[in-house]
């Protein structure tokens, strides 16, 4: 059975992008994800006639035909905004949530006075939305997860997927040229929480999507 049979008219959520955590009215923390994953597995899963929903952080990127956007700015919101969605039958988490967040946003602008050389965030952790929707009660039929990582990338996709109870994880390696982060090419090695693994890539990034979609097409529970 192709992708297209096997996804169409299924509900889709997907998360992509940033997100950004303000320290100020003027400052915030973010990443450097541009959401062109993202935006490019939401593009081809309503173009397999999938129901899709794109909870996107802070990008500049046309939403997708066939696609219902929902924007947020801060972990917390897209959080909210996911969990919102469900019931769904699959949930691919492409965003980069910030782990951390300042405990409380100053409401003026942070000034900085005569001999000041040091300032102090309070940072706290953000909720973890992956683990969250693994463990839900309307917990989706499949969990998708990405990991982007500098170092030790299988390693650490691994134990996402195990820690987090996902049944498939896609990570790649940022830091590096023609890849990863704002880049619109990309390799994902692809594990599954059985012990099978796939690498895609390096393609462009709308091809890469295509070709996760059939992954996760074809692992669907029947």
């Amino acid at each position: 059975m192709s992708a297209s049979e096997r996804l169409r008219g299924l509900r889709i959520v997907v998360s992509a992008g940033p997100t950004y955590e303000d320290i100020d009215p003027v400052r915030f923390i973010g990443n450097r994800s541009s959401g062109k994953m993202g935006f490019a597995v939401a593009q081809s899963a309503a173009r397999l006639g999938a129901q899709v929903v794109l909870v996107a952080g802070p990008v500049s990127l046309p939403t997708p035909d066939g696609v219902t956007r929902i924007d947020v700015r801060s972990a917390a919101q897209m959080h909210e905004a996911v969990l919102a969605q469900l019931p769904a039958d699959i949930y691919i988490g492409a965003a980069a949530v910030a782990d951390f967040a300042p405990a409380q946003a100053a409401s003026n602008k942070i000034k900085k006075t005569a001999g000041q050389d040091t300032l102090n965030l309070m940072l706290v952790r953000t909720r973890d939305i992956l683990a969250d929707i693994a463990s839900h009660a309307q917990r989706p039929r499949l969990v998708v997860g990405f990991a982007a990582e500098t170092d030790h990338v299988e390693a650490y996709a691994r134990g996402k997927l195990q820690n987090k109870r996902l049944d498939l994880i896609a990570a790649n390696r940022v830091g590096v040229s023609g890849s990863g982060f704002e880049s619109d090419d990309n390799t994902l090695a692809v594990y599954a929480a059985d012990g099978d693994s796939r690498v895609l890539g390096p393609a462009p990034k709308t091809a890469l999507a295509d070709d996760l979609l059939e992954l996760i097409a074809a692992r669907l529970p029947a």
